[in-house]
């Protein structure tokens, strides 16, 4: 892989890239619409596939909450168009690394000393890069290890590359932009937590030792004395990304077996520890030659308060909406109905949150739930746009904790689609 031998740091180079990446798009605009005069039938796929392709191009060069929005955009399959998706998926696995020396002094400004000075051997080569960092391979007394680098000016260009970064999620998702703000704040809050890397440690420890009695279900040793706030020291993982996995057709079986593992993960954290694992994108797992699932990513937590649990939950028990006034009293706790609805507006938002959540809970209706189905899918996405269009929604609704626990749940349902596995739905839910 062809290596990245400087990145963009300061506000000005950035704001630059961002520049030159939207004349290209707005080439990109021209060339579409004047093949459009001697063709008024052709359709945007070009289009969105050279569009795609630069902005790729710009944001896996500038890493960071750039890139993290790719990655994140990626996994909401409803919103974008397939060029987008395809290209933007990259960014869970595999961006360009940066290049030796680069890191080689990253290392250095953290410990004072190079990694070839502090392990028996170090691979200046990475293995794996994606948004706030790249993994290289080191072996320190016969134990091999995974080494975590996080970019350099990551964390000092956040709220500046947000700021970049809205006209091209305007141009591809067509929202609003109180909507965008909403989901830019969300961006922006998790890229906060996830350029900790010594909160990283300390969650990665506390949350790997609460869930270590869960079957088929493995987590690195981590090494504080190793690590910095820029820095992660970890156990090497053998193993395949999902993607690969996938690759080698997998039994039934597998795929059910590592789908359970994946549900009673999440399922486990959310009712028992009530924190959670907030960010379910591929990259943050391996699947091992044991065919067990291995956890490698802490970087966003996700802590449930009992005002949210409480209300969000009780909706998904089986027969809770029968029971109108109950339903209406969570959706008030959650805000998705609010004070200055008048009855009009209650009524109606109370149907079409029924409605919704109805769809969303369906896997905890029945004691096993086969997300290999399609139907389950195109319904919820169908749901989704069909709110898009409703002037009632053009202004969100819910408390905060709805952009993190949502984007938690669908990221779950979307890995298990893909594995097409079968699961009990049943274990680690609430009562």
């Amino acid at each position: 892989m062809k290596v990245q031998e400087s990145m963009p740091s300061s506000k000005v180079e950035r704001s630059a890239k961002f520049i030159k990446t939207g004349v290209q798009i707005g080439g990109n605009y021209i060339k579409h619409y004047s093949k459009k005069l001697f063709n008024p039938n052709l359709s945007k796929d070009q289009l969105n596939e050279d569009n795609a392709t630069d902005i790729y191009a710009s944001l896996s060069q500038l890493k960071g909450s750039a890139l993290k929005i790719a990655q994140m955009l990626s996994m909401d399959k409803n919103i974008m168009p397939t060029a987008y998706i395809d290209k933007f998926t990259q960014s869970q696995y595999n961006a360009p690394p940066l290049s030796g020396p680069l890191i080689v002094r990253s290392f250095t400004k953290s410990f004072g000393k190079t990694p070839q000075a502090l392990f028996d051997s170090f691979n200046l080569n990475a293995t794996n890069a994606a948004s706030i960092g790249q993994v290289h391979q080191a072996i320190l007394d016969g134990k091999k290890l995974a080494i975590k680098i996080q970019y350099p000016g990551v964390g000092d260009s956040i709220s500046s590359d947000l700021k970049l970064v809205k006209p091209f999620a305007f141009r591809i998702l067509g929202m609003n932009e109180k909507d965008l703000n909403v989901y830019i704040k969300e961006v922006e809050e998790r890229l906060l937590e996830e350029i900790d890397y010594k909160l990283e440690v300390k969650r990665s420890i506390e949350i790997s030792t609460a869930c270590k009695h869960l079957d088929d279900v493995v987590f690195p040793k981590y090494y504080p004395e190793l690590s910095s706030d820029k820095i992660i020291t970890m156990d090497w993982m053998d193993g395949l990304h999902l993607k690969e996995f996938l690759q080698t057709n997998p039994a039934q079986k597998l795929r059910n077996k590592i789908g359970q593992s994946l549900w009673d993960f999440y399922h486990f954290q959310q009712h028992v520890l009530r924190k959670v694992h907030a960010d379910p994108h591929p990259g943050n797992f391996l699947i091992t030659k044991n065919g067990q699932l291995a956890v490698i990513d802490f970087g966003c937590i996700k802590e449930i308060p009992d005002d949210f649990y409480q209300p969000f939950f009780s909706l998904i028990k089986p027969g809770f909406m029968e029971n109108k006034e109950a339903t209406i009293d969570s959706f008030r706790q959650l805000e998705l109905i609010l004070p200055t609805d008048n009855k009009k507006q209650e009524a109606f938002y109370y149907s079409a949150y029924k409605e919704m959540i109805s769809l969303f809970s369906l896997p905890y209706a029945s004691e096993t739930f086969d997300f290999s189905g399609n139907d389950f899918f195109e319904d919820l996405y169908a749901w989704g746009e069909k709110i898009t269009k409703m002037p009632e929604f053009k202004q969100p609704r819910g408390v905060k904790h709805f952009i993190y626990m949502n984007r938690t749940n669908f990221g779950l349902y979307t890995i298990l689609n893909e594995l097409k596995a079968v699961v009990n739905t049943e274990n680690y839910c609430p009562a």
